[in-house]
């Protein structure tokens, strides 16, 4: 299936760590970002004032904070016949407020004539993933670095790039909307089980082998149902809305707020069913024996046992013979709960699809004896010295077919 490409989106991007000089109200010169020489690569030489900006800061848990407001960029010196001097202003505003002196700056134009403005704590998560998806080589420091989106920094809006863009609360259009339109046709108006929707994905993807390529038939998987799933919700959401939000009283605000809330909610536990729909399609194709949900102590149930729950529970099979992984499309803080899933098992597998997870989390895994799995092509968003911890799905099917 044909996707969009990053360019559809960014022109370019600025990015730096932040000075106490730029952050500080006290002594920011006149609130301003600081290296006019890099900028003049994405604004150019006019001025541009009051460009509409979203600021957006993002924490280490990927909490946010957004509101709208401009960035005004300047040569102060216009009428000197000689000299320029560039400047970038913001106002304040409830983002830069919260700007801290070694925070990342991200500035990226937009194609719509709009930028964004992107604040994250500097060696989280989110901005390895921000510092992957626009191409950029080097991880920020104290001087603007400046990247064009086009060429080998234009990816293709796959299942990592539109997580990020997703977090950046970028819908991406559905560059083939005809053909999701016909495979979602069967379903009216009305979502279908996770499990119905999972194996319609798997159905109309055909170019892979789950059992040649188990990475990229998860990945490919999961990407179909994705694009399938905005699809129809956008269809049913836009019905909703049409229909209107009208009480007795006047607006139904309430009533907007849950359904909001339920658009919300059902896009999280989709997401994590998904994964463990196509993960078990995976273990079958390639003749995993495996139980899924299966109790362990305590009533855990993690989310996939090896070989299963009879064998976990004889204390004759030896624990060395046992593989217990869990899925969570996303982690945030949620992996320690795998931590105390399956007592008998030493080291733990984690299988997740969020790219780029930070150094200080990853190394806080292999304390906890917890073994990262993720598909093969969401490895590059890590740093170098992570990439050769992790696993890859065919490694671990691997690992796993040996102890069976």
């Amino acid at each position: 299936m044909r996707r969009g490409q990053l360019s559809d989106y960014f022109a370019g991007v600025a990015v730096k760590r932040l000075s106490a000089v730029e952050t500080s109200p006290t002594t920011s010169n006149q609130h301003e970002f600081n290296g006019s020489g890099p900028l003049r690569r994405l604004f150019g030489d006019d001025d541009q004032k009051n460009i509409p900006a979203r600021y957006i800061w993002l924490g280490r848990e990927q909490e946010a904070v957004t509101t709208d407001s401009i960035l005004t960029w300047y040569d102060a010196r216009r009428q000197h016949p000689t000299r320029t001097e560039y400047r970038l202003y913001y106002p304040d505003n409830e983002v830069t407020g919260m700007m801290q002196a070694g925070d990342v700056l991200f500035i990226a134009l937009c194609r719509d004539g709009t930028a964004m403005v992107i604040i994250t704590p500097v060696d989280s998560t989110i901005q390895n993933q921000l510092v992957w998806l626009f191409g950029l080589e080097d991880q920020p420091e104290f001087e603007f670095t400046v990247q064009e989106i086009a060429g080998t920094s234009n990816p293709d809006l796959d299942f990592a790039t539109r997580y990020i863009l997703d977090e950046l609360g970028i819908e991406p259009e559905e560059p083939e909307a005809d053909r999701l339109d016909e495979l979602i046709e069967q379903f009216g108006m009305v979502f279908p089980t996770t499990k119905n929707f999972s194996e319609i994905a798997r159905s109309a993807v055909t170019d892979v082998d789950p059992a040649d390529d188990p990475d990229g038939a998860l990945l490919d998987w999961l990407d179909m149902e994705e694009q399938l799933f905005r699809r129809l919700e956008r269809r049913i959401v836009a019905e909703r809305i049409a229909s209107g939000f009208n009480a007795p009283e006047g607006a139904d605000v309430d009533g907007f707020l849950s359904f909001s809330l339920s658009v919300q909610n059902r896009r999280k536990s989709r997401a994590g069913q998904s994964l463990e729909h196509h993960l078990e399609a995976i273990f079958v194709a390639n003749s995993i024996r495996y139980a899924r949900g299966a109790e362990t102590e305590n009533r855990n149930k993690p989310d996939f046992l090896f070989p299963g729950q009879e064998h976990y529970h004889d204390p004759a099979f030896p624990a060395a013979k046992l593989t217990m992984l869990g899925a969570k499309s996303t982690l945030k803080d949620r992996w320690r709960q795998v931590l105390s899933e399956a007592e008998r098992i030493e080291n733990k597998h984690l299988l997740t699809l969020e790219p780029g997870i930070s150094e200080n989390q990853t190394s806080e895994m292999q304390a906890k004896q917890l073994q990262l799995v993720l598909p093969r092509q969401l490895h590059g968003s890590f740093r170098s010295a992570q990439q050769t911890w992790l696993m890859d799905v065919s490694e671990f099917l691997s690992l796993v077919n040996d102890r069976q």
